[in-house]
Order: C-alpha cells, then structure tokens, then sequence
C-alpha cells in the first residue's frame, strides 16, 4: 500500500464553479499509483467541493442561481457578516455542499463518468485563493 499527498492552489475570481479536474487527474498520475482512492479536501469554510455535469456550462449556471435562491443575501436574514453582505449566505452555500470528495482510481486515472468534472464552487462574490489537499492511497 502507497499513499501520497498534495495540493491544488485554485484562484478564484468570484462567485462560481471553478474546474479542478485535469489538476488533479495530473497529479494522480504522476503519482504512479495504479488503483486506489482520491480524497480532495477544500480547507475553507464559504467554499465546497462538488462532482457536477463537466459539458453543459448551463448547468453551473443554474446550480448558482439555485444555491442563491436558498441563502439570498437578505441582510435582514442575516447577524454574521462580518466580511460583507455575502459573508454568511456564503457559509450557509459551503454548509449544504461538501468539502470533501472520494474518486476512485484505476489504471492510474480518475474513475469519473463521461460528464462528470470536479469542481471547487466558490460562494464569495470577490477573489479568493483555496486549498484543496488531496491524499491518495493504494497499489
């Protein structure tokens, strides 16, 4: 058994979903690691992890619009808001998406489906820069 740990840098310029996947599948395979599990681990609490449709970039779109909807950015909804009107609304966005995701390997590669694409999902309106760990076990 082998493991292997490392880190994605993603600078994000707002609100959105920010492709993560060809990063990774790089860094998998210069792990020469042929079949194990990828765990990515975002370290920020206003920002998640997703695997969402990689061809149609409508439905990004939508899932913004969607995750808007439940956590507007209403001040009087809100007590935190310590760094701005969509500090909260931003926690309340990471709060029912993930922060953590396993994809499994084989033949070195990322075993998503033909539609499927990592992404870190930004809830910020203005830039960042996250941290996304990945830790890969196997043979």
């Amino acid at each position: 058994m082998r493991m292997a740990q490392g880190r994605i840098d993603v600078a994000t310029t707002g609100q959105g979903f920010y492709d993560v996947t060809a990063q990774a599948a790089a860094w998998v395979a210069e792990q020469g690691i042929a079949a194990g599990l990828l765990t990515l681990f975002i370290r920020h609490t206003s920002a998640s992890l997703l695997i969402q449709e990689n061809a149609a970039p409508a439905v990004r779109t939508d899932l913004t619009g969607f995750l808007a909807e439940l956590a507007p950015e209403d001040p009087s909804r809100w007590r935190h808001d310590d760094e701005g009107a969509d500090d909260m609304p931003a926690h309340a966005r990471a709060a029912m998406l993930p922060v953590q995701l396993s994809v499994p390997v084989a033949g070195g590669r990322l075993l998503l489906g033909t539609w499927q694409g990592i992404y870190v999902v930004e809830h910020r309106r203005r830039a960042h820069r996250r941290e996304v760990i990945l830790h890969l076990i196997g043979m």
